[in-house]
């Protein structure tokens, strides 16, 4: 009787430690990737996965999109210019078969791919372009990321470019150019307007040459505003066409 109950622990045990090396649950953003004796037999999950012990293995597998840190690069700009730039990763495993079996560790080789692509594709724009056009290099790097991470079964979904760290130098030479650059907006801007204003003058020049009867009512309008300010002196303004009559003609005469 001893003996049979000792069996039956025995054989309990055995079933336990039989159903928790075979038995294997999976979550929805979780996918295993299946080996038999050694060689490749199925990605499995999610739910309820069956192993048999001791001959066959699982790997997990995370589909859920994961978030990485660039490190800080150093970057010398096409026209030769020092920084420091990071930035965040972003990608996800679409494979888990390409993503366990064709790369060792796919979260350091994306990190790597990530650093060397950065360094290499600010190096090929000016500094202009790298604090202007960000937009357009995120596109760029993340286009050449996801064409090299294929392979690995990794979808790159973004690429943002965080800081771009300057020295204090070229701070200074920034904001001189920024100040520069609005000295001669204001010049412009300044030009522009004494343009418009000459060209509105020579309009009414134009218009009261056609209408002397106009030039008499400007003569009023210009006595009634001088009438009309608090100053010791008054100026009478004189009317060209009287100055013509008191001139002398060509024929001599007055």
């Amino acid at each position: 009787m001893m003996l049979d109950y000792v069996a039956y622990i025995v054989l309990a045990t055995v079933v336990i430690v039989f159903l928790s090396s075979a038995v294997r649950i999976l979550r929805e953003y979780e996918r295993g990737v299946v080996f038999t004796l050694g060689r490749f037999t199925g990605v499995k999950g999610p739910g309820l996965i069956i192993l048999i012990p001791f001959v066959q293995q699982m790997v997990k597998a995370d589909l859920r999109v994961k978030v990485q840190d660039v490190p800080p690069q150093d970057v010398i700009s096409r026209d030769n210019v020092s920084v420091k730039v990071n930035a965040v990763l972003y990608f996800r495993i679409v494979d888990p078969e390409r993503a366990i079996i064709k790369v060792e560790n796919f979260m350091a080789a994306t990190s790597q791919l990530a650093q060397t692509t950065l360094r290499s594709v600010l190096g090929k724009h000016e500094l202009d372009e790298m604090l202007a056009e960000r937009d357009k290099l995120n596109a760029d790097i993340q286009e050449i990321l996801d064409q090299q991470t294929d392979a690995w079964g990794i979808k790159v979904t973004n690429i943002e470019i965080k800081d771009i760290d300057l020295n204090e130098n070229m701070v200074r030479a920034i904001a001189k150019q920024a100040e520069a650059e609005r000295l001669r907006r204001a010049k412009v801007i300044n030009a522009m307007g004494e343009q418009q204003a000459a060209e509105k003058l020579v309009e009414a020049g134009r218009i009261l040459a056609r209408e002397p009867q106009a030039m008499q009512l400007r003569y009023f309008a210009a006595l009634h505003d001088i009438a009309g300010e608090r100053s010791s002196t008054v100026v009478f303004p004189l009317p060209m066409d009287l100055l013509s009559h008191l001139t002398p003609r060509p024929d001599g005469t007055s």
